[in-house]
């Protein structure tokens, strides 16, 4: 990935107004705590101006273009790492989304390095926070929910 420090700056802004940075914990029964922790970070743009989310998908050399129905497209990116890379590339230039580059960034060190079922309640409970300055309302799963499957 190359980027230009206006391209940053750029995308930074783009972010800012018209993307999300969200953390999920979502049922993964495969998993070892049964739960998943995703990162995700995503353009919104009328589908008329898709090429700049194509633009944006060159870029970044990952993630998905997604059409909606009601005539908004949506890259997003999902794999940690590459959300990881992403968040780094744009905290110095982004106002208004950053204290959820900052909790973004916490939560995705903590789950490089969680050993326990402890280690990961209490990424969850960062998830939550994330909730919250994310105004989210329809969160069913969180800290909680995770904590009484997790404690016998």
């Amino acid at each position: 990935m190359i980027l230009t420090d206006l391209e940053i700056a750029y995308i930074a802004g783009f972010l800012d107004g018209d993307g999300s940075i969200f953390f999920q914990i979502i049922k993964r029964p495969d998993y070892k705590q049964k739960f998943q922790i995703r990162t995700s970070i995503a353009f919104y743009q009328d589908t008329t101006n898709r090429s700049i989310l194509e633009w944006l998908k060159r870029k970044f050399e990952s993630g998905y273009i997604r059409d909606r129905k009601t005539g908004i497209s949506d890259y997003t990116i999902v794999e940690s790492k590459e959300v990881k890379k992403i968040l780094t590339l744009l905290k110095p230039y982004v106002k208004l989304k950053q204290r959820h580059i900052v909790l973004g960034l916490e939560i995705i060190d903590k789950l490089e390095n969680k050993k326990s079922d402890k280690d990961f309640l209490e990424i969850c409970k960062l998830v939550d926070e994330f909730k919250k300055i994310n105004y989210s309302k329809k969160r069913k799963i969180t800290h909680e929910f995770v904590s009484q499957i997790l404690s016998p």
